[in-house]
């Protein structure tokens, strides 16, 4: 039976390029430097809290904890899972190595476990509870044997090799854990669940939230008809007929798929000084496609599901009734936590 580990990659997943690129995984905390996988918890803990003297001592046991998992805890054959959240895909790999000490590959997360990656599994195959667990706030986690058991058994319903999960009892609240860390991870679930919600909408109404995003912005939009060779799906400017600048020309591509440079240079071709271009893939983008975007003549800006994610909460109170319809969403109030 295999253990299964959560790591992150960073947030937002912005180092799985990297992890799968070098074959690691890798945690942060740069300042403990090179760590002695003998080294006692106790020390380490002492170690963290000289490092990271602006933490709280909740925060310092914490992290110290999921550092001395790392070190201890996860073993060679153990399997780990990462998100890429671009494309909304968990990566499934095997731990090939002890720790190691290696900034030059990731400078950010210098602590690595060697990892071979060979499994995809796609967020929406998952159910509601996995995709809760797999949402903890935590760097590092030991999966539930239900988490382990949906991951590998619709790994093996897409057609790859599934592996046999340990049975892990599910993970306890860390000693000392702050409210304010449980609603960041609340505030964490909430974001992956409104892009769950986004990926649901069809290839037709993608494009209509993005205008109503607009509309709330100040501008008024046109969007295509649906259907083959439509041009650009929505265009925008001050006064909804392009005399005014800026004129908007907007690309929205609702698939899994990554988008490449020969997208992005078929988008851009005919534009003019003046514009200005918005591409949409909820399945992310491709390096050469942000490069292509960065040197484009006309200003381009690649806009992702979590940027969209992020665009309909910052203008979620003034968008219309018909677009709010597409993605419901519900205002929450917390305790701040002040008296």
């Amino acid at each position: 039976m295999t253990t299964i580990w959560m790591i992150r990659s960073g947030r937002g997943s912005e180092h799985v390029e990297a992890f799968v690129e070098h074959g690691v995984a890798a945690l942060g905390w740069a300042k403990l430097g090179k760590l002695d996988p003998l080294m006692k918890k106790d020390d380490l803990v002492k170690l963290f809290a000289s490092k990271h003297p602006e933490e709280r001592e909740g925060q310092q046991q914490a992290g110290a904890s999921q550092v001395f998992r790392f070190l201890t805890e996860v073993q060679v054959g153990d399997q780990v899972v990462t998100y890429d959240r671009d494309r909304r895909t968990y990566l499934i790999g095997e731990i090939t190595s002890a720790y190691e000490w290696k900034p030059e590959l990731i400078e950010e997360l210098p602590h690595v476990r060697r990892v071979m990656w060979t499994h995809e599994v796609s967020r929406d195959v998952l159910t509601t509870a996995t995709k809760n667990t797999l949402g903890a706030i935590q760097t590092l986690i030991k999966l539930t044997s239900e988490a382990a058991k949906d991951l590998t058994t619709k790994a093996m319903l897409r057609g790859q090799a599934a592996f046999a999960p340990a049975v892990a009892e599910p993970e306890d609240a860390p000693e000392a854990e702050e409210r304010g860390a449980y609603v960041e991870e609340q505030i964490g679930k909430a974001d992956d669940f409104i892009e769950d919600a986004i990926n649901l909408l069809n290839p037709e109404q993608v494009p209509q939230l993005m205008a109503g995003i607009l509309r709330a912005m100040g501008y008024r939009t046109t969007v295509s008809e649906p259907g083959p060779d439509r041009g650009v799906d929505i265009f925008a400017s001050p006064d909804g007929l392009g005399l005014q600048e800026p004129r908007i020309f907007v690309e929205v591509k609702h698939r899994q798929a990554q988008m490449g440079s020969k997208e992005i240079r078929a988008f851009l071709g005919g534009r003019k000084r003046g514009d200005k271009c918005l591409y949409v893939s909820t399945g992310g983008f491709s390096k050469d496609a942000r490069y292509e975007a960065e040197r484009a003549d006309v200003p381009t800006t690649l806009i992702t599901l979590s940027d969209l994610r992020r665009l309909l909460v910052d203008y979620y109170e003034t968008i219309d009734a018909e677009t709010r319809a597409l993605v419901p969403l519900k205002r929450v109030y917390w305790p701040s936590g002040r008296k």
